[in-house]
């Protein structure tokens, strides 16, 4: 109460007085309203093939895999933008599929008909990439 009465008197006596009060309270509470360092919240993840993303090295032995780079219908291999391989996993894939095809692992002009029912790793029908056909 005492503050109060001292606080009037200053307004009414002194009008200069209260804005110096008031700016001389306002300072002493420091609030800390720096900016935060944070990461960019809008960055996009980096894409990475998913050959490269679990770590695995293809092999003509797997025919298994690398049945899912052909097409199941023509033997046809699926280009990069279809695939969504890096360029080295990609060429990868195409000299073991060739090396497969002549150990007579894999059919040439076929998929067989075993590995149609594995799951897809892309759509073919939706290429990452679009192409000019």
């Amino acid at each position: 109460m005492a503050l109060m009465k001292r606080l009037f008197l200053k307004i009414v006596y002194t009008p200069r007085a209260l804005s110096y009060n008031v700016r001389h309270l306002s300072t002493e509470v420091a609030y800390d309203d720096s900016p935060v360092e944070m990461e960019n919240p809008f960055t996009k993840e980096k894409r990475q093939c998913i050959l490269c993303k679990l770590n695995i090295t293809p092999d003509y032995k797997n025919y298994r895999l690398l049945s899912q780079f052909q097409s199941p219908y023509t033997g046809r291999i699926y280009g990069r933008h279809i695939t969504g391989l890096c360029q080295t996993k990609q060429a990868a894939v195409e000299r073991e599929i060739t090396k497969a095809q002549n150990c007579a692992y894999m059919p040439y002009y076929y998929k067989d008909k075993t590995f149609l029912k594995d799951p897809k790793l892309f759509d073919p029908e939706n290429p990452i990439r679009s192409h000019r056909f």
